[in-house]
């Protein structure tokens, strides 16, 4: 395998999620939660795969679901004015104790999964599917009017009421999105080295965030910025090998507190770019 296909395999999974969380940030409420939907899919694809033998089941019904819990979610958020920030990292954090339960009384370890039973698929198919995602969304975002009310919609909610657009519906199918993409990226990557291996996300999610505002909101540099995260990626595992200095701490991994301190700076970032954005708005009415 060469190193073009190997950077462009390791990057498959993080423009997939980072697509989705796209969605959520041009929605106006970004999208905390990829992690751990990332965990889930990674975890009940396995499960689904092994048990009926089809890892395109596998990836499809634990990424179906994960949409249907997304858009629970944000109407639950929308309905009850919950802090989005706080539900999107509960779900983070009972993503890994639901997973670990489960895997205890499934398969009697908390440890990694494995099973004959389980044919890995070939890594390319993830390349092939985070393209067709990053297209889908240049065309989607840019080119249809449902792109364009999504937009508006997390740029000035009140103006897009004004205009017969309903926020709100944009929102939950936002994340309904974003859920189902980090879930299937969550699959793609257990997939990958075929078996399920806890904490195997490694902190994906939450990079992924940070991938959206450094591809300056925009989907196809969201997918550069995935691929230069891969390469980041790709550096660390041959320092590791080389001098033993572990590959995660180069992405910030290596302090647990960090992808958290991350994802609430994007957050607020986030926020006070779309307030900034809707002053000038109504400044030049």
């Amino acid at each position: 395998m060469g190193f073009l296909e190997r950077m462009l395999i390791s990057a498959a999974p993080l423009a997939i999620a980072s697509t989705g969380a796209l969605f959520t940030e041009l929605a106006g409420v970004l999208g905390i939660f990829t992690e751990g939907f990332m965990t889930a899919g990674a975890f009940f694809s396995w499960v689904i795969a092994v048990r009926t033998g089809s890892v395109f089941l596998g990836a499809a019904s634990s990424a179906a679901a994960a949409a249907i819990a997304g858009w629970a979610l944000a109407r639950f958020v929308r309905k009850t004015g919950a802090n989005p920030f706080i539900a999107g990292l509960a779900v983070n954090i009972s993503a890994a104790g639901i997973t670990d339960a489960l895997s205890t009384v499934w398969f009697g370890t908390k440890g990694v999964l494995r099973s004959p039973e389980f044919i890995i698929p070939r890594p390319i198919h993830s390349v092939y599917f985070s393209w067709l995602a990053v297209i889908a969304a240049v065309i989607f975002i840019g080119h249809t009017p449902w792109g364009l009310r999504l937009r508006a919609s997390g740029l000035s909610p009140g103006a897009a009421k004004e205009r017969g657009i309903r926020p709100g519906l944009y929102w939950e199918a936002a994340w309904a999105l974003s859920a189902f993409l980090a879930a299937l990226a969550g699959a793609f990557l257990c997939y990958r080295v075929g078996s399920y291996t806890p904490g195997g996300v490694a902190g994906r999610g939450w990079i992924s965030l940070a991938a959206v505002f450094l591809g300056f909101r925009h989907a196809g540099g969201v997918y550069i910025a995935a691929l230069v995260f891969a390469l980041a990626e790709m550096a660390g595992q041959n320092i590791q090998g080389i001098a033993g200095i572990p590959a995660a701490a180069l992405l910030g991994h290596l302090n647990a507190g960090f992808p958290t301190a991350l994802a609430l700076l994007l957050y607020v970032v986030s926020q006070w770019t779309k307030k900034q954005k809707q002053i000038i708005m109504k400044r030049k009415k």
